[in-house]
């Protein structure tokens, strides 16, 4: 890898879902981090810091982080429903990767899986709780729609970014009704 593929950029946007933190390597988009108030932005950071072993600096309007934006934004107004993104897979590994990348390349918006299925899909069909830990592990929320996995009872399961989130993801996707108020 050059130097330019180790350094991370890095910036806040404002979304439907609340602040979003974009963190972006020379590969690709490599972090989205759910309610990137200070406190979790910091956190967040030290977590790429440690693990990428590079300083991430703040670029707000980078290059790197123009077409990320650009797509986060169209899709919050209803007008995106594929992202086609370059993505850093640095953030996840094994068999976390490889439920990761069946679920971005698998489960269209719109639709969902649950976390047996997606497990059978990568050929553990007993590793629902192995899923439902890759979905809790996914450094490219939104984008890689840990979202779009639900409990087979019809529940939504756990989310990272907390229910209500999930709530209001799956009712942009017209999964779920949108709230009344």
């Amino acid at each position: 890898m050059d130097s330019n593929e180790q350094s991370v950029e890095w910036s806040v946007v404002q979304s439907d879902i609340g602040p979003l933190l974009l963190a972006a390597t020379g590969t690709g988009l490599v972090n989205v981090v759910f309610h990137a108030r200070p406190a979790v932005r910091d956190k967040a950071l030290g977590h790429i810091r440690t693990r990428l072993g590079a300083e991430p600096v703040q670029a707000p309007g980078s290059a790197r982080l123009a077409e990320p934006e650009r797509q986060l934004a169209a899709y919050f107004a209803g007008g995106l429903r594929a992202f086609s993104l370059d993505l850093d897979w640095s953030l996840a590994s094994g068999f976390n990767r490889e439920v990761l990348r069946e679920l971005a390349a698998g489960v269209p918006y719109g639709t969902v899986v649950g976390y047996g299925d997606l497990a059978g899909r990568v050929g553990q069909p007993g590793a629902a709780q192995a899923v439902g830990a890759a979905m809790g592990s996914n450094p490219l929320p939104v984008v890689v729609p840990c979202h779009r996995v639900v409990e087979s009872d019809g529940g939504l399961g756990g989310f990272g970014g907390g229910l209500e989130t999930k709530r209001q993801l799956l009712a942009l996707e017209g999964v779920l009704p949108q709230p009344l108020f």
